[in-house]
């Protein structure tokens, strides 16, 4: 085994790792566990993010990304060059609705029925620092 096919193994336990911690039903634990691992196998995968609230996640491949929604059982596909990354700091002003103060997008140009916008957002200052790190591995994928 190669040490990027041990690098990828890793990260791919990892990513398992951390959504076996979700608190999840036990047939959405499966189909990441099962169906989602499998499609990972022969995959380089450069990183993660999981929503905890949602159960989905984003797995970052070299040229590409890959939404798991475990609730609809889909997986959606989003090549590198159809993403972007927005980010709107809020903090100096006071006239946010919904309270959020920082908020950040990875966002696909696609037909609007297979679009990706997965979002970070905080109301506290306290949590601004995580979502501008996790800005900054996004962006640093998208520059790869």
């Amino acid at each position: 085994m190669s040490e990027d096919d041990a690098m990828t193994n890793l990260r791919v336990q990892e990513y398992l790792d951390e959504v076996s911690n979700l608190n999840l039903p036990i047939s959405k634990s499966q189909w990441y566990n099962i169906d989602v691992a499998s499609l990972l196998a022969d995959c380089k995968v450069v990183g993660h993010d999981i929503d905890e609230s949602t159960g989905a996640s984003l797995i970052f491949l070299e040229k590409s990304v890959l939404l798991c929604c475990c609730h609809s059982g889909k997986m959606h596909h989003y090549p590198k060059h159809l993403l972007h990354c927005f980010v709107d700091d809020k903090r100096d002003s006071h006239d946010s609705p919904d309270g959020v103060i920082f908020k950040a997008e990875l966002f696909s140009i696609s037909p609007s029925n297979e679009q990706l916008c997965w979002e970070e957002t905080c109301h506290s200052e306290i949590q601004i620092p995580m979502i501008q790190n996790k800005v900054s591995r996004w962006l640093s994928w998208l520059n790869s």
